[in-house]
């Protein structure tokens, strides 16, 4: 059966040219393998949904949800904040 989501992408792209696909369900672990990309300075190359590529503002949309989390997350820890404070001062949420 085809898995709700696949993330196409690149680990080390200046060094590897060895595309990569993660086949999920699960849209929370689809947020943190972008996060962990993200970080990680991977290439993200195509993100699908039932098989149908995200373009335009859904694909930004993904992207961004898992940039404001680790924003949040940083901030949380670099200014020893509560979530609630780095919501009221940033406009983030964990």
């Amino acid at each position: 059966m085809l898995k709700t989501y696949a993330i196409d992408y690149t680990i080390r792209p200046q060094y590897n040219h060895i595309v990569t696909t993660h086949f999920t369900d699960d849209p929370v672990e689809v947020e943190n393998l972008l996060m962990h990309l993200l970080v990680s300075r991977a290439h993200i190359g195509e993100i699908r949904r039932h098989g149908a590529p995200l373009v335009g503002h859904q694909y930004d949309r993904m992207l961004k949800i898992a940039a404001e989390r680790i924003a949040s997350a940083m901030l949380l820890e670099s200014l020893a904040l509560d979530s609630s404070a780095v919501k009221d001062r940033f406009g983030l949420a964990i």
